[in-house]
Formats: C-alpha cells, sequence, structure tokens
C-alpha cells in the first residue's frame, strides 16, 4: 500500500516545480461501534472546541486534530459529520468557537441562549435577520445573516450533504507527515490555487474523460461540500472557503478547496505522472510555488 506521504511527493513531483507546496489534509471517520486508537484519540482537544475548517487548516499545517461531539466548535459541522442529529432540539453544552462569536457580538452572554442543530436545519440561525434572531448574527447589528429569508436559508440547507442520522463518534485530521503507515484516510482535501487546480482538472479527465463536478455553497463548505459530499458520494468535489473558513481559519485568498475519496486521490496521482508530458505545468504563468 501507498503511504499518503508517498502519494503527496508523488504528487508534487509530477507537476515538476520546484518548491511547490499543496496544503493537504486527510480525513478518517469512525463510526460510534468502532473505537478510536489510542494514538489517535491523543490528539483530541479538551481545553478548547474548533471548528471544522480550523481542524483543517491546523492539520494541514501538520498537527492533527481529533473531533468529537465534545470538542467540536461548530453546530452545522456536527450536523453534516453525523455526530448530532440534524433536529436535536437541545443546543450542544459548553462554549463552542461559531456560537461564542454569535454571543459575544450580541452583548447578550448572560442571556444567550445558543442555537440548536434544529435552529440552524430550518434557515433559522443563517436568515438571522429575516427570523428575528439578532443574537444569532456573527457581525453586530447590522448583519444582513448568511441568506434574505428562512424559506432561502432552508432550501440552501436542504442541499447541503451530511451524515444523518448522527452514526459517527469522531473525525480524524491529519496529514502526510503523521506517523502511522496503516492509517488509511477516507477524504483528501487539497488547498490548491486556480493554476493547480487546472493542471489537478486536467489530469483527472486524461485518465477518465470525465468532467469534474463542483457543487458550491456559501456556507458548510469545508465539512459538507469538500468532506462529505466526496463521502458519500465517492466522487471528487471543488467549492471556494466559506466565511467561516476564511475568517475564522484564515484559509488564503488565494486558495480553492478540492475534496475527494482517497481512492480517487491514489489515482488521480497515478494521472498526474502519466500525462505530464501531455501538460508542461511548469510553463504555466504562475506555476511556481
Amino acid at each position: 500500500m501507498n503511504t499518503l506521504q508517498h502519494l503527496y511527493e508523488q504528487l508534487r513531483n509530477a507537476f515538476d516545480v520546484d518548491d511547490l507546496h499543496i496544503p493537504l489534509t486527510a480525513v478518517k471517520f469512525y463510526r460510534k461501534q468502532e473505537l478510536i486508537p489510542g494514538h489517535i484519540y491523543a490528539h483530541h482537544p479538551t481545553d478548547l472546541t474548533l471548528t471544522s475548517c480550523q481542524a483543517t487548516k491546523q492539520a494541514s499545517l501538520g498537527d492533527a486534530v481529533c473531533l468529537t461531539l465534545e470538542n467540536i466548535g461548530c453546530v452545522a459541522a456536527a450536523i453534516s459529520f453525523g455526530l448530532v442529529n440534524k433536529d436535536d432540539e437541545q443546543p450542544l453544552r459548553g462554549p463552542r468557537v461559531y456560537t461564542d462569536i454569535m454571543k459575544n457580538q450580541s452583548g447578550l452572554e448572560q442571556q444567550f441562549n445558543p442555537p440548536t442543530p434544529r435552529d440552524f436545519t430550518e434557515g433559522i440561525v443563517y436568515a438571522c435577520r429575516n427570523s428575528g434572531h439578532f443574537d444569532y448574527c456573527l457581525f453586530g447589528k447590522e448583519d444582513s445573516g448568511r441568506y434574505k429569508d428562512v424559506r432561502t436559508a432552508k432550501l440552501a440547507v436542504s442541499d447541503m450533504m451530511a451524515i444523518q442520522p448522527a452514526i459517527m463518534k469522531g473525525v480524524f485530521f491529519f496529514n502526510h507527515e503523521f506517523d502511522d503507515q496503516e492509517l488509511e484516510p477516507d477524504v483528501i482535501v487539497l488547498g490548491v490555487r486556480p493554476v493547480e487546480l487546472a493542471r489537478l482538472v486536467q489530469a483527472y479527465q486524461y485518465q477518465t474523460g470525465r468532467p469534474v463536478q463542483s457543487s458550491m455553497g456559501a456556507v458548510r463548505v469545508v465539512n459538507s461540500d469538500l468532506i462529505v459530499r466526496p463521502y458519500l458520494t465517492q466522487d471528487i468535489n471543488i467549492s471556494t472557503y466559506c466565511v467561516g473558513a476564511r475568517l475564522i481559519a484564515q484559509f488564503e485568498g488565494d486558495r480553492l478547496g478540492m475534496g475527494m475519496p482517497f481512492s480517487v486521490f491514489q489515482e488521480l496521482v497515478k494521472a498526474m505522472e502519466a500525462s505530464r508530458t501531455g501538460y508542461p505545468y511548469h510553463q504555466y504563468p504562475g506555476a511556481g510555488g
């Protein structure tokens, strides 16, 4: 079995340019009946919560993270990952990064009641202005919300892929530097510049003849578009990073996300090598790392 480290080096080399860095995060799901190995659970922080965007970014930098219902910082990601049922009417206990932003901006720290998973599912959170829940705003009283009204928000949410009902125990985020040659991820997420994305799409179509699909949403991009959609469809998806990824996790302005099942990643690496002479990437403007 090719290790993730080996595959990553093959991928980089196939671009034929020096010092190319493509952030990579590998994602492994653990179902409720499975045991999370101790050396993986050791990366389960207990003194803070992290959004899925933060975990993805952190893992790409070499700092592995295991998220569970206890330390996931975003209710929406907990829904997407199948850690909580989408219609639960009880808020997640304790502080959470995403809802703490709401609490702090509202000035209602003492009276703040965090939104429930059902509030997200029904569109109430994302249409905070229209729903009259100004305590769910992220950017002060003038915040328009993420959608113009509850009906539009609920329509958008209905198209966001999620693992439901809740069957997952944990989600592990790591990269090619993680020392476990037996750990096979479920999904690979690459942070790519448009010029790198072009070359990857070219390699994929060289091998398959199939176009690469793109389903982009305004929110839940990392957890739903880039991780869960590839996991459930077993196909590639491309999306921009959402407001949480940009502002909370600080994803760079020149990066897009490309998510795929691990098996597709393995084939894509082979395709990059096989097609390198047909697509001279090193001649592309801006190709250098």
